[in-house]
């Protein structure tokens, strides 16, 4: 029998958190945040990474993990996930997977095996051959060993030609082969989706662009110049962060700081319509649709004996 998960998820600035907490206290379960970008040290107000008080006494796994200097795969994040949701299981709790990160939730739960990275400088000397030869030569040369991965990637596409050609001289297996041998493999968990929401997406667009005032409020740009001062440039992975690319150009002059803002509010909506893409997959979730002023306790109820036809607790 898999283990069992829950997961909390649902586009950005829909109240997860929040709600998380009040099912986790109700019925004893510990979070595990699938945040792709609360995982960094100090990026506090522009993820809207939960405070202490805002965590309420929850026990709160895979925030703070990494520093904004270093990159952070998906493969280190299921892997890190798997350890905490596995500790919460075997003291006899419930482990509750909260967060918007389609890719990080779904790598979770299938427990898929990712292929090696590169520690000593493949990567790089495979990306000077690429920009000696061009992205068609290295086409046409990865076509002789991996020709699935050679007639689906763009000869622009330099990030996957360059991880297809390490993949292969790490392993000798094709990154085509070893994600299909992933993807076949029966799941790590068995989880039950509980997904939040509002039934108005223009009301989301609003909550959306509000939160990015209240984030502007709170110091986001001040949060910024820190990070500048410990290193960061726009080409860090933690830059790419929605906001604080944004945030740091505008630090740097390369645009105002209300270009910034509004920048910030429709990068953001994008992102919750690509979230709501990958949530339409998942017809057996729980859905729940909330008003401006939503009934916590009405959703705490519903979701709790959710959970218990279930069997979950």
């Amino acid at each position: 029998m898999l283990k069992r998960v829950v997961v909390l998820t649902g586009p950005t600035a829909t109240g997860k958190t929040e709600l998380g907490v009040l099912l986790a206290r109700e019925c004893g379960a510990e979070i595990i945040s699938a945040d792709s970008m609360q995982i960094y040290r100090h990026m506090d107000v522009g993820t809207a990474k939960p405070t202490r008080e805002e965590m309420g006494g929850v026990a709160h796994h895979m925030l703070d993990v990494a520093s904004p200097l270093e990159a952070y795969s998906v493969a280190r994040y299921s892997a890190e996930a798997a350890r905490a949701a596995d500790d919460i299981i075997s003291r006899g709790r419930l482990p509750m997977i909260v967060g918007g990160s389609g890719l990080f939730i779904d790598s979770l739960i299938a427990g898929r095996e990712f292929a090696p990275e590169d520690t000593v400088g493949l990567r790089a000397e495979i990306s000077e051959e690429y920009d000696r030869l061009g992205g068609e030569k290295m086409l046409e040369k990865l076509a002789e060993f991996d020709l699935e991965s050679a007639g689906r990637l763009s000869a622009r596409d330099k990030k996957r030609v360059v991880r297809a050609y390490e993949v292969y001289r790490l392993t000798g297996e094709t990154i085509s082969g070893h994600d299909t041998d992933s993807k076949s493999a029966p799941p790590r968990y068995e989880a039950l989706y509980i997904e939040l929401g509002f039934s108005d997406r223009n009301a989301l667009y609003a909550r959306i662009d509000g939160r990015v005032d209240e984030m502007i409020k709170r110091g986001f740009q001040e949060e910024v110049r820190a990070l500048m001062d410990m290193g960061l440039t726009k080409w860090h992975n933690s830059a790419q962060a929605i906001g604080y690319r944004e945030m740091l150009e505008a630090e740097l002059g390369e645009i105002t700081p209300e270009q910034a803002r509004e920048t910030t509010k429709r990068r953001s909506r994008q992102y919750a319509k690509r979230q709501l893409t990958w949530l339409r997959r998942r017809r057996d979730a729980l859905r729940i649709n909330r008003s401006a002023a939503p009934d916590h306790s009405e959703e705490v109820r519903v979701s709790t004996e959710y959970m218990r036809r279930a069997g979950y607790i």
